[in-house]
């Protein structure tokens, strides 16, 4: 009887292993790499609907952006589409007079222009002595300079005189505050509404390349 309960009689269950350290640093490439996959989605929804980062290349919007200015352009304010409809989603308003806009170069649209716009849908805007006129009146733009160079010439009769042009519905006419070297509406025509990116509305960092150092002042500094 006693060599029966032998035979019979279960082994103890013997202890789980212990994982490998493989496994474990397998789980540890999957947790960062989840991590990163969100990461980026987050970042692509930002770009897309809500903020964009850009860098001011010339000295068309000088003196109220340097160039090396970087600044950060709200993307919602206008209403941003869902990718691949026409459906706008966040629109807070229209573009108005005075924004300083970012948008698809009509004539090149790989490539993104800012200036500020002058005329909305309907408006009539002309050009005398680089005096700016909307409908029969002056507009005043303080952030307005002129500083002569061979970039616009003097010659070319659009960038001091400009017949009267009516805005036409969905479009608009801008143009850079350093009016004698902004290349604009006065040459090329209206900023259709769908090519408009954004309102820029912050610096969040500039650079003097010819000094060397950061422009301190301009960081955080408000665009208007």
């Amino acid at each position: 009887m006693e060599d029966y309960k032998n035979v019979c009689e279960e082994k103890p269950a013997e202890p789980a292993a212990k994982p490998t350290k493989p496994v474990k640093a397998k789980h540890i490439v999957r947790e960062y790499a989840e991590s990163i996959i969100i990461a980026v989605l987050l970042a692509l929804v930002i770009r897309t609907f809500i903020v964009q980062a850009f860098k001011i290349p010339s000295g068309s919007m000088e003196d109220t952006l340097a160039i090396g200015d970087h600044l950060l352009v709200n993307k919602f304010i206008y209403g941003t589409k869902i990718p691949f409809t026409d459906t706008e989603i966040l629109k807070l308003r229209d573009p108005k007079q005075g924004d300083v806009i970012v948008f698809q170069y009509p004539e090149d649209p790989s490539k993104d222009f800012i200036k500020r716009v002058i005329g909305v849908p309907s408006d009539v805007v002309e050009v005398k002595n680089k005096r700016v006129y909307v409908n029969g009146k002056l507009y005043a733009n303080p952030h307005e300079v002129h500083k002569e160079a061979d970039l616009i010439p003097k010659e070319m009769n659009p960038r001091d005189f400009r017949d009267p042009v009516t805005v036409p519905p969905n479009s608009y006419f801008v143009m850079g505050d350093n009016r004698d070297r902004s290349y604009d509406s006065r040459f090329w025509g209206f900023v259709t509404r769908d090519k408009i990116k954004g309102l820029a509305f912050i610096k969040y960092w500039s650079w003097d390349s010819e000094k060397m150092r950061p422009r301190l002042g301009a960081i955080g500094k408000l665009i208007n």
